[in-house]
């Protein structure tokens, strides 16, 4: 029984470190923005791209009138 406790520390132990690890080894490849991406996965073909298309719409249209009520604030 001594020597199943003392796998299962070194199993709980090593699953500790795997977890606490940099992750230093993933490096995107890809250089686009957020909103790049979902640009292009908007014009596509798949399901859900007119989805994402209607968010970036709705999302321009917010940043929109957000900047025109700023602006007004600061020039009343």
């Amino acid at each position: 029984m001594s020597k199943r406790r003392v796998i299962l520390a070194g199993a709980v132990l090593s699953i500790a470190l795997v977890g606490c690890a940099k992750d230093d080894t993933v490096q995107s490849s890809s250089t686009r923005t957020e909103r790049q991406k979902d640009s292009i996965l908007a014009g596509s073909q798949i399901p859900g791209a007119k989805a994402v298309k209607k968010t970036m719409t709705v999302a321009d249209s917010a940043a929109a009138r957000q900047a025109r009520i700023d602006t007004s604030q600061q020039n009343p």
